[in-house]
């Protein structure tokens, strides 16, 4: 088919569509619809075609831009394509049993009560900081340098172990949604990289991650605070540079380290960093606006950015329409994206 053909098709009304494609709202217009194909790399994925997707979650401000995208980074080929994502309320869904899920920061309890509440005095005091509107970016920066610093320090000074670790995973309110592991299988199947950027623990992320998937990628590698242990287990120094809600982005790409290494596959080659570089067409995942800037450090060539709109929808609907590619709403599950990105890995012309 040739570009002109596929441009054309693009906007189509809803009455010819199967009802296993995906519908994507368009802000101008109700009637709009933008649809992937199938999902046409594999019978595995095939078989997802069952799953019943509600129209209703996904909306795109502009889909010809998206097509153009789309078409792009299909050009260009998986090996030129990386993933990178936001983890809590991105990967994990914002309501778990009928609650607000847990942070991986939050959900942390150390074995001293004591220190669990002078680490939620620093909260309330610097948490509204962060969100002011008053305060320039770099004073910003600098109170969350400072922010993550005292807590970092009580962590050690309340003697934290991997066992509370453990523990605090096992009964915290956290959970994957739907299709996460769907789609880190389908990337790695294409030695597609996932960078994951957090600014909370990277320790309790992996935690997460082995308690809820119970397995492990070699093409995932996380971008967080790293703890170093002592023999006994306890917390003792963190690695490297401090990341915080402000500078999480490329910069801080020497932090990256594979998960499947702390899984025991420490066989597993992994790629150079430098190489990830190279890998100049983007797929961002993120809960907030703020998440765009995590590919700031990497000069890419394409970037389709989705943005996952939990809650206050229709007070937020507007910016995040604007600021993202594609929007999920309501806590959706991840099968969009798996579209998504298998329509961009598709070799159909």
């Amino acid at each position: 088919m040739s570009f002109r053909l596929q441009l054309q098709s693009i906007i189509i009304t809803t009455k010819f569509l199967p009802r296993h494609f995906s519908r994507y709202t368009s802000s101008t217009s109700t009637k709009t619809r933008v649809s992937f194909s199938t999902f046409c790399c594999g019978r595995k994925y095939l078989e997802m075609e069952d799953v019943k997707l509600d129209s209703e979650l996904t909306t795109v401000g502009d889909p010809i831009l998206l097509h153009n995208k789309i078409a792009a980074i299909r050009l260009a080929g998986p090996k030129k394509l990386q993933v990178i994502a936001d983890f809590d309320a991105t990967l994990t869904k914002f309501w778990v049993n009928g609650t607000r899920g847990q942070s991986s920061h939050g959900l942390l309890q150390q074995d001293n009560p004591e220190y669990d509440a002078k680490r939620q005095e620093l909260y309330d005091h610097y948490h509204p900081l962060e969100f002011s509107p008053t305060l320039e970016l770099e004073e910003k920066r600098k109170l969350m340098e400072e922010w993550w610093g005292k807590t970092h320090a009580l962590l050690i000074e309340g003697g934290l172990s991997y066992d509370a670790i453990k523990q605090s995973v096992a009964n915290a309110n956290i959970a994957f949604r739907e299709g996460v592991a769907e789609l880190f299988e389908f990337l790695e199947e294409r030695d597609i990289p996932v960078l994951i950027f957090s600014a909370g623990l990277a320790d309790i992320i992996e935690e997460v991650l082995r308690q809820k998937l119970h397995r492990s990628f070699k093409n995932v590698k996380i971008v967080s605070n790293r703890m170093v242990f002592n023999d006994d287990g306890q917390l003792v120094s963190f690695k490297g540079k401090l990341i915080h809600s402000l500078n999480k982005n490329e910069h801080a790409l020497d932090m990256a380290a594979p998960i499947h290494e702390q899984f025991g596959d420490t066989d597993v080659p992994t790629n150079d960093n430098d190489l990830l570089k190279k890998r100049t067409n983007v797929l961002l995942l993120g809960d907030h606006t703020g998440d765009l800037g995590m590919s700031d450090g990497l000069n890419y060539d394409t970037r389709i950015s989705v943005g996952f709109l939990n809650h206050n929808v229709e007070d937020s609907l507007s910016c995040y329409r604007e600021a993202f590619d594609v929007v999920l709403v309501n806590d959706a599950p991840m099968w969009e994206v798996i579209k998504l990105v298998s329509h961009m890995c598709s070799s159909e012309t």
